[in-house]
């Protein structure tokens, strides 16, 4: 099985990862494309106190809730321009959060939840989170003997199989693609996408 692989988002409005700060990503209804995009869902695990060398057996202890997590690849980016996989992941509008945090006390069993991902009206990913290879009790231990989780970092975890860069031929997002994505019991998101905006011209 391996470790999980980390990687980190880029920094916004100064603050790494907080849901304050990814909550003004949520504001928006519109996802700017870049190059070649698609769209991927995960589970999105939000600290709830301060975490360091937690026990896996103590974990969720440390969890405040969980939230759906819109987390849109820039394919070009990760594959064609070296580095590691974290080059395509903070663009502007990618990575919406939401539309709400669902408190860990309402979620019975993380490890129990349904998800899916619709492009235009067509199923692209349809998973549970009982698939996931490390599951969020381990993902927090493991994560916090390497750095101090804060409350309100956010912790975004793996996505179900159907990604559009595994499809034959890959799909990529295209400017007019209409994207839908939900989590049992944590609501759902959606997004129209653009275009790529020219320079200076931010939402």
């Amino acid at each position: 099985m391996g470790e999980p692989e980390l990687l980190a988002e880029p920094r916004r409005d100064g603050v790494q990862g907080r849901l304050d700060a990814a909550l003004v990503i949520l504001a928006i209804d519109e996802m700017s494309l870049v190059l070649r995009a698609e769209s991927l869902e995960y589970l999105g695990v939000v600290i709830g106190e301060r975490a360091a060398y937690v026990e896996e057996s103590a974990a969720l202890d440390y969890v405040a809730g969980y939230c759906v997590v819109h987390d849109v690849s820039e394919r070009e980016y990760q594959l064609e321009r070296g580095g590691t996989w974290d080059k395509g992941k903070g663009c502007e509008t990618f990575g919406p959060i939401g539309p709400w945090l669902v408190t860990a006390d309402e979620v019975a069993d993380p490890q129990e939840l349904d998800m899916w991902l619709d492009v235009n009206g067509v199923r692209m990913q349809t998973g549970n989170t009982r698939t996931m290879i490390f599951t969020v009790g381990k993902l927090v231990s493991y994560l916090s003997e390497f750095m101090v989780l804060e409350p309100g970092d956010i912790i975004t975890t793996g996505t179900p199989p159907g990604v559009g860069m595994g499809q034959t031929p890959p799909r990529f997002l295209k400017a007019g693609d209409s994207v839908r994505l939900g989590i049992q019991n944590l609501g759902v998101q959606g997004q129209q996408v653009i275009g790529p905006r020219s320079p200076g011209n931010a939402l």
